[in-house]
């Protein structure tokens, strides 16, 4: 099986959204509970040093400066750079692969890996990756779709009768949460996995899907808070840290 993500793709996928102005997802609210719960579980203080990974046009990056981190953001994308650095002049934003990170080795105190992880065949180069660039203590933390969800599933796994082209990349597929903990452990990091749910979207590329966006809202907010239903929330998080 092929484990190499096709690069080329990837930029052109992430330009196409940023022209379409399809870059920013979710609303504003899912966007800051996502950062505070990278707060809540890092405990990361006030000025330290934080990368976002695959920060598209800087929405998590220019939260994590507001919480205050010195916060920089790194994507593949060009042109969703250039939307980021006009939104955010101060952050300073890099053009790089996840899998070839442009930072010294114990550079950071954290890494937020923003829906990057079930894009790449193989995650196990991107977890050597931010092992290498994390201070040891060093904290970082991954969210991704969840194929235990039947939302996400049934919308975005090729597995799915259902499953739509619009708005994913050819590699791209929910994850389980066991795996990816695998996979970061593997690499060396103190690792566990929780379940994010309440996350509204503002925007899919699927014209019907997208109608049906307030029902899926609503649903998410609900469904998911008894614990029993934990395991199938829409989001996987993947969190811990450098020895």
């Amino acid at each position: 099986m092929d484990t190499t993500q096709n690069k080329q793709k990837e930029v052109e996928f992430f330009d196409q959204s940023a022209e379409a102005d399809e870059y920013n997802v979710f609303t504003e609210a899912a966007s800051r509970k996502l950062i505070e719960t990278f707060s809540r579980l890092s405990g990361l203080s006030p000025g330290r040093k934080v990368a976002d990974l695959g920060c598209g046009s800087g929405v998590f990056t220019g939260l994590l400066q507001q919480m205050g981190y010195e916060a920089t953001g790194l994507d593949i994308s060009a042109k969703q750079l250039k939307i980021a650095r006009s939104k955010h002049p101060s952050i300073i934003f890099s053009e790089g692969d996840v899998e070839h990170l442009p930072f010294r080795s114990e550079d950071l105190d954290g890494v937020l890996l923003s829906g990057v992880v079930h894009h790449l065949p193989d995650p196990a180069r991107c977890a050597a990756e931010v092992f290498r660039v994390l201070k040891p203590g060093g904290f970082f933390l991954a969210f991704d779709p969840n194929r235990r969800n039947p939302f996400m599933w049934l919308y975005r796994d090729k597995n799915s009768p259902f499953y739509s082209k619009n708005g994913v990349t050819e590699n791209e597929r929910p994850v389980l949460a066991q795996e990816v903990r695998r996979i970061f452990a593997a690499a060396g990091l103190r690792s566990r996995t929780n379940y994010l749910s309440g996350l509204s979207y503002r925007y899919v590329a699927s014209p019907i899907t997208r109608v049906m966006l307030p029902a899926y809202n609503l649903l998410d907010g609900v469904l998911f808070r008894a614990s029993v239903m934990k395991p199938y929330s829409p989001f996987v998080v993947t969190f811990g840290e450098k020895p």
